[in-house]
């Protein structure tokens, strides 16, 4: 009789089996090894507006709730006192680069004309003192006149010689034109007014408070007719675009994240559309830290906080909402943070 062999395959395959699931089984890459999975909640960035100058408030062009744009005039201030002050400073400003003109255009051909006239009105006057010098001598020596005669007419001849050094030294002053450090100066002055007219310039400019971003006015702290001050707010803008992700990575999986890689955050309350994001930073600093004596099993309990950049396309993520931020681990080159852009 032959014995029944069948038992003996089934116990083999039955081995061949546990021995694939076993190898399988050590060999599986596990889903949840390509992808990391954080949670936490939006955090909305905020900024609060103020003017630059104090001033009365003319205009506020928005309401709460309302959204801006990136440059768009939300409030103003009584821009009378700054622009009469730009208005002296350009007309400081034109004075001096006048004087500063006239100062390199050098003499006119007038002026140096009018100084060789003066000149040859010098020499003539010197050459009739010289002929009545003589004259005068004569009739001294002769005793026709006194003596104190010929010291009057020594001295119009001395005062005659003076006369014409003197417009010789206007005429070469007018010849040459003014000093180089006449010039200098005046340029210094030129560039000084220019500085005080754009100074001025920028204060006007600052009495209109444009945003400095896309965003949602949260609220508005100061109404028309109110003091404006650079200490008090006008308003507080909510930047929602990206908006952070306040999430917690554990310690035993901080190495595998770094900032610049892709992530996608999941909203409950937007089953099945995922948002764009990426890391943005990471803390230095463990929270939650137990004491300084610590166990291996207290050591994974650390957990270091992430910030997470979430692009924001209509307004749908608001603030301490919970997401689920989902980062790949697989094919995820981390970039610069600054190279990612949400889309307006």
């Amino acid at each position: 009789m032959k014995p029944n062999k069948r038992p003996l395959i089934v116990l083999l395959l039955v081995v061949v089996g546990i021995a694939g699931g076993a190898y399988w089984w050590s060999h599986r890459q596990p889903p949840s090894q390509n992808v990391l999975t954080l949670y936490g909640n939006i955090d909305i960035r905020q900024v609060q507006l103020a003017f630059n100058d104090a001033g009365r408030v003319t205009e506020l062009a928005v309401q709460e709730g309302d959204t801006v744009r990136k440059g768009q005039v939300v409030a103003r201030l009584d821009a009378v006192r700054y622009q009469d002050a730009v208005d002296r400073a350009q007309a400081a400003l034109l004075a001096q680069q006048n004087v500063l003109a006239k100062l390199e255009a050098g003499s006119r051909p007038q002026e140096i004309a009018q100084a060789r006239a003066a000149v040859d009105a010098a020499l003539a006057a010197q050459a009739n003192a010289k002929a009545t010098y003589a004259r005068q001598k004569t009739l001294v020596e002769s005793g026709f006149l006194p003596r104190q005669a010929l010291d009057n007419v020594t001295q119009q001849l001395d005062t005659a010689a003076a006369d014409v050094q003197r417009a010789q030294q206007a005429l070469s002053l007018a010849v040459q034109g003014p000093r180089k450090e006449d010039i200098a100066a005046a340029q210094a002055l030129v560039k000084a007014d220019e500085a005080a007219l754009a100074l001025a310039q920028r204060q006007l400019a600052d009495t209109v408070l444009r945003a400095p971003d896309d965003g949602v006015v949260e609220n508005r702290i100061l109404e028309v007719g109110d003091m404006a001050a650079p200490q008090t707010p006008v308003l507080t803008l909510a930047l929602n675009n990206p908006v952070w992700v306040r999430a917690y990575v554990p310690e035993t999986e901080l190495g595998k994240i770094v900032p610049g890689m892709r992530a996608r955050i999941e909203s409950d309350s937007f089953p099945g559309q995922p948002f764009d994001g990426w890391i943005g930073a990471i803390s230095p600093t463990a929270e939650f830290t137990p004491k300084s004596v610590e166990t291996t099993e207290l050591r994974a309990q650390l957990v270091y906080r992430v910030r997470v950049y979430a692009c924001n396309p209509g307004q749908k993520l608001r603030l301490g909402m919970p997401v689920t931020v989902q980062v790949p681990l697989v094919n995820n080159a981390p970039q610069a943070v600054s190279t990612h852009v949400c889309p307006r």
